[in-house]
Parts: C-alpha cells; sequence; structure tokens
C-alpha cells in the first residue's frame, strides 16, 4: 500500500509541476511582451527557462508510466472510458507541445512563424492537460 502512496503523490506532483511550469511561462510571457520586449520569445527557449522546459519534459515523460502503473496497482481495468479518453488527450495534448516546441523554437531563431497559432497550441494543450487533470479528480467508472 505504501508503494500506492508514494505513486499516486509523484503523479500528481508531475502533473501539477508541468501546470504550474506551463502556466509560469505563460505569465513571464506575457509581462514581457507588455512591457515592450521585442524579443520575449527568443529569451523564452533560453538558459535560464531550460530548466523549466526540461522540467516539463521529465514530467511529460513521467505521467504515462505512471498513470498505468497505478491503474495497474489499482486493479482497474485498462478499458475504462476513462482511462482511454485519458490516454487519448494526452496523445494529442503531447504531440500538440511537441509542434509548440518546434513554432517556439522558429521564433527564436526570428523564421516569423504565426503568433495566432503559437498562441493556439499552446491554450490547446493546456486544455488538454487541465481536461486530464478534471478526469483523474473525477474519475467517472
Amino acid at each position: 500500500m505504501e508503494h500506492l502512496t508514494t505513486l499516486k503523490t509523484l503523479h500528481v506532483l508531475a502533473t501539477a509541476l508541468l501546470l504550474l511550469s506551463a502556466l509560469g511561462l505563460a505569465v513571464w510571457t506575457l509581462r514581457a511582451r507588455r512591457q515592450g520586449d521585442a524579443e520575449a520569445y527568443a529569451k523564452l527557449l533560453r538558459r535560464p527557462l531550460l530548466f523549466v522546459w526540461l522540467l516539463m519534459g521529465v514530467c511529460l515523460v513521467s505521467m504515462p508510466f505512471t498513470g498505468w502503473w497505478l491503474v495497474h496497482l489499482v486493479g482497474w481495468p485498462l478499458g475504462q472510458t476513462w482511462v482511454l479518453a485519458s490516454s487519448v488527450i494526452y496523445t494529442v495534448g503531447a504531440l500538440a507541445v511537441w509542434w509548440l516546441l518546434v513554432r517556439l523554437n522558429r521564433l527564436r531563431k526570428g523564421e516569423g512563424a504565426g503568433l495566432r497559432l503559437t498562441l493556439a497550441l499552446a491554450l490547446f494543450s493546456g486544455v488538454c492537460f487541465l481536461s486530464i487533470a478534471g478526469l483523474m479528480g473525477a474519475k467517472p467508472v
């Protein structure tokens, strides 16, 4: 039973760190843009913020494994609707984050990518991970 509590804590911590890191990056970027910093997007992928991006990457990679392990330890079948929906939403959200990182890297290099699609990807991936957190909390069986 101790493994279950530890694993739950790690899984919830990874989810919270992912969402808080993304929120922190969004607030930092909005503040920088409102203060007139034209290179806010270029600074978004530089060294001080690299730790935040690495933290988000570790959280993204660890969540499917800890989630599967939790489902396995509790004994829920993997065919439950909320587990399958979470898996599909996670896959789509993770792909959106990957696409977002590619677009942010293009912005950093100055290869003029559209900001509306970049913002839409950020919002879409945020909604995906918030909906997964909601499904985890509600656990509709």
